[in-house]
């Protein structure tokens, strides 16, 4: 028994590590591929040795950006059991690989929004390549740790740390702008907070509506039409101004061919254009959602399970829109750096923007997708099923705060992490439920625990009456009544005293949000900038060492 035990488990372990081997080939023979085609692409180029490691960092980076950040968009749909593992990669894979190329900003500022001053390199380009550089290892780096350890944090703050640590290594402290700094600290609290307030009232609106309802059928053909109208309109606004500026121009030409449309040609959407936009979609969604709702809704039990299947594919939209504006955001955390050393090494100089080459653009899509199906579904499963239990209805809420939380924080000007709202969305649906349980299961512990001290009290003085009756020398008949009575009533006492205790027992024990994940995955936000950074810098003197 021991025996067919003991190779059972052998089995099981060739087969992992064979699996482990073959993702790490994969990755090998990508990150080899860039560094060749770089090497190749810019052979009349001084330094370009350089520029090809660069871009073999930066295809590192891209993987891990994949296995780290993406699982954020489709973990709670692959949690709720809308979308399997499979198709959850297949979509996202694709998604983010398309909004990277076709809408992934022309230009990206590689000083990272303000982080550090570049004029205190002076004009000089060799220590802003190795600052560059390190920087963009370090990110990496640290991704592939908050990865391996089930960490959702945040890429753009693992950029951000990279160059300032690295920022600081070349040229001291003055080069950063602490107020941006204080700013980023500040999307910590931000972010999460504002994207598990807007994800627990969208829950609780659906659940108000439609759960609680007698006949859940029919408040569903009344209120699902909104609530996916409502997400169409957050997502194409969302979409408009976060995934279509790059090819505004082209959307407006292709708009205005629409009969009673007429947009202005401008290099980017404003605010009011995606609303309308968003709007005007949303009516068509409702519209033809309502329509269809009405002809199959019928088919369906008036039970949660029914209601919950009305919002399967919904998420998968909201999955797939997510992740394309995702690519055409996020790409920037892997090719900003290397477009800035493709810059500094082509031109031979710095600037504070710097062109993006088709080929940066094909390794920061490609390296994203590949990352997220070799290395993503560990993440995703934290995402989806880890920190709490996610249904169709809970994972919709989560889509939405994402949305609507990036828009409202957009126009607030306010610092917000796409990964710290959804992790906050699914920490926001998760309190929600433990506070419906404690609300219907009567008392929540501090009234419990002042039930107990009542009673031990009461308990008390009871015992100290019983003491002095029973001290009595002679007792008369209502002594020994009373006597009787005092007993019976202690005995009632401990009976509520008890009772009280083991509901304070289950109520503890529930628990919708895991709580070691909550402070893991807290840690791992806070530690993200200075982490980053200090392995940026070291970076950065280890290069300038051999350099030099």
């Amino acid at each position: 028994m021991e025996i067919s035990t003991i190779e059972k488990l052998e089995r099981e372990a060739l087969k992992k590590s064979g699996t482990d081997f073959i993702r790490l080939g994969f990755a090998l023979f990508f990150m080899i591929g860039v560094l060749t085609f770089s090497f190749l692409d810019n052979g009349g180029v001084s330094n370009n040795m350089f520029l090809a490691i660069a871009a073999l960092i930066g295809a590192y980076m891209a993987m891990n950006i994949g296995a780290n950040d993406v699982a954020n968009n489709v973990g709670p749909a692959v949690g709720s059991r809308a979308m399997t593992m499979a198709m959850a990669i297949v979509i996202a894979a694709i998604f983010e690989a398309g909004g990277a190329l076709i809408a992934g900003g022309e230009v990206v500022k590689t000083i990272k929004k303000g982080i550090i001053d570049i004029s205190a390199f002076g004009g000089n380009p060799d220590p802003f390549i190795w600052a560059m550089m390190a920087a963009l290892l370090a990110a990496a780096l640290w991704l592939n740790f908050a990865t391996a350890m089930r960490a959702p944090v945040s890429t753009t703050h693992s950029i951000v740390g990279g160059v300032m640590g690295a920022g600081i290594a070349a040229a001291g402290f003055s080069i950063v702008s602490w107020s941006t700094m204080a700013k980023i600290a500040a999307s910590w609290i931000i972010s999460p907070v504002l994207g598990g307030v807007i994800a627990a009232l969208f829950l609780y609106s659906i659940k108000k509506s439609i759960v609680f309802k007698e006949d859940k059928i029919q408040a569903a053909k009344t209120y699902v039409p909104i609530f996916v109208a409502i997400m169409s309109w957050a997502f194409v606004t969302y979409l408009t101004l976060k995934g279509l500026k790059k090819i505004w121009p082209q959307v407006v030409e292709i708009l205005n061919f629409i009969p009673l449309v007429t947009l202005e040609m401008t290099k980017k959407p404003s605010f009011t254009t995606a609303l309308l936009l968003g709007g005007f979609i949303a009516i068509i969604v409702y519209l033809f959602v309502k329509t269809n709702l009405a002809k199959s809704i019928t088919m369906l039990e008036n039970n949660k399970a029914s209601v919950n299947t009305l919002f399967t594919i919904p998420l998968i939209f909201s999955a797939a829109l997510l992740s394309f504006a995702h690519g055409a955001n996020d790409v920037a955390n892997a090719i900003g750096p290397l477009a800035a050393i493709n810059d500094a090494v082509v031109n031979g100089g710095i600037s504070s923007k710097a062109s993006i080459p088709l080929w940066v653009m094909g390794v920061g899509a490609l390296g994203i997708a590949l990352g997220l199906a070799l290395y993503g579904p560990k993440l995703i499963r934290t995402v989806g099923s880890e920190i709490t239990d996610l249904d169709q209805i809970r994972a919709f809420s989560i889509a939405m705060a994402a949305s609507i939380t990036v828009i409202i924080a957009s126009q607030l000007g306010l610092p917000v992490s796409s990964t710290h709202i959804a992790i906050g969305g699914i920490f926001g649906v998760g309190f929600l439920r433990e506070w419906l349980h404690l609300r219907d299961d009567g008392n929540s512990i501090e009234e419990d625990e002042e039930i107990i001290k009542g009673e031990k009290q009461t308990r008390s003085a009871y015992k100290l009456e019983l003491i002095t009756l029973e001290g009595k020398d002679e007792k008369s008949p209502q002594d020994f009544q009373r006597i009787a009575a005092l007993y019976k009533m202690i005995k009632d006492e401990q009976k509520i005293i008890k009772t009280t205790k083991k509901h304070i027992r289950k109520v503890k024990k529930v628990e919708y949000v895991k709580r070691d994940a909550i402070k893991k995955i807290i840690a791992a936000w806070i530690i993200t900038v200075p982490a980053a950074a200090v392995i940026a810098a070291v970076l950065f003197f280890m290069i300038k060492g051999i350099m030099v």
